[in-house]
């Protein structure tokens, strides 16, 4: 397929990756571009190769090459292994294909007969053991890749191969960001205890459009008194974040929390770091926030964004064309 140069900056667990780890790779990975390398593929387990990927999509902007993300499911001892045909993926992708991105390639359907390209910002981890786990969410697959058809694009618009070298590497990272999932009865000392250890910045995954109840309302004021920078996701993973339209929403947002618009929760944990990383103005963090990189932020979902059944696209589509009238 190609011919392969390899690199070992590390050998962990993907639970133990973390802002070091992305700076680490963001550098390495500008330094292969400057010196003429027409593709990366990255090894990384599993559980938390989105959170990587979105780091790397804001860490690595403007790459003239594909950044291949992978792994596999099922070790390559077990029949069923996802091993092998992945990184034969990402090797077609990393040598021939046109997409200029930070991707994940992984598993698509049980047939076997093809893999997605995800763009790094919209993808995540939804089944613990399934090969097909990985899903390109409120969005469609980059492209589709097999050994019989290469890199088939689904998606009209993205970054192209190009032959420069020039590539922005941007490695920021500010640790004390936090992840908080709300849930009934969830209790100001929660809040209180992240400002009190000097978090700079919270995602909160709220209810519904963005909600949670008011009994976090004091600890949420003081949080952003005290210069906490506070976005709103949602868990229901698909839709935006619309809090204009209720009272709690517009309450919130009253006492400043701001609204992420279609974020999934973990690319907005990881942007938030990449952003703190660089500036402390409320203003600037809000706009760099809210300015799209690569799609963490979309116009709309499209019609076919909301797929039960990702693990086949092109049967999806075919199955709406010819019944969705």
């Amino acid at each position: 397929i190609c011919n392969i140069s390899t690199e070992k900056l590390f050998a962990v667990f993907s639970e133990n990756m973390g802002p070091e780890q992305y700076k680490k790779l963001a550098i390495a990975i500008g330094k292969e571009i400057e010196n003429g390398i027409d593709g990366i593929i990255i090894g990384h387990g599993t559980d938390t190769l989105s959170h990587t990927a979105a780091a790397l999509t804001f860490m690595v902007q403007n790459s003239p090459v594909p950044i291949v993300l992978v792994g596999s499911q099922r070790s390559s001892d077990r029949p069923s292994s996802d091993a092998a045909l992945n990184l034969i993926h990402a090797a077609t992708t990393a040598a021939y294909g046109d997409i200029a991105e930070v991707m994940v390639c992984m598993f698509g359907p049980t047939s076997d007969e093809y893999g997605f390209l995800h763009r790094g910002t919209r993808v995540r981890k939804m089944h613990s053991s399934y090969r097909s786990t990985f899903r390109t969410l409120s969005d469609t697959p980059l492209a589709t890749v097999s050994r019989k058809e290469g890199v088939k694009p689904i998606k009209e618009i993205y970054n192209h191969r190009r032959k420069d070298r020039n590539v922005i590497i941007k490695p920021y990272f500010e640790e004390k960001v936090s992840i908080v999932y709300y849930y009934p009865n969830m209790q100001p000392d929660i809040i209180d205890s992240l400002v009190d250890n000097g978090y700079k910045g919270i995602i909160i995954a709220g209810t519904g459009l963005g909600h949670i109840n008011k009994p976090l309302y004091p600890a949420i004021e003081r949080a952003t008194k005290k210069g906490v920078h506070i976005f709103m996701t949602v868990q229901t993973l698909y839709g935006f974040c619309h809090m204009y339209v209720y009272d709690t929403g517009r309450d919130l947002m009253a006492k400043g929390i701001i609204p992420a618009e279609n974020m999934l929760p973990e690319t907005a944990y990881i942007k938030l770091g990449w952003v703190l990383g660089q500036t402390n103005d409320p203003e600037e963090v809000k706009r760099l926030m809210l300015t799209p990189i690569n799609d963490e932020i979309t116009k709309r979902e499209p019609y076919n964004g909301y797929l039960v059944y990702q693990g086949g696209v092109p049967e999806v589509e075919d199955f709406l064309r010819k019944f969705h009238k």
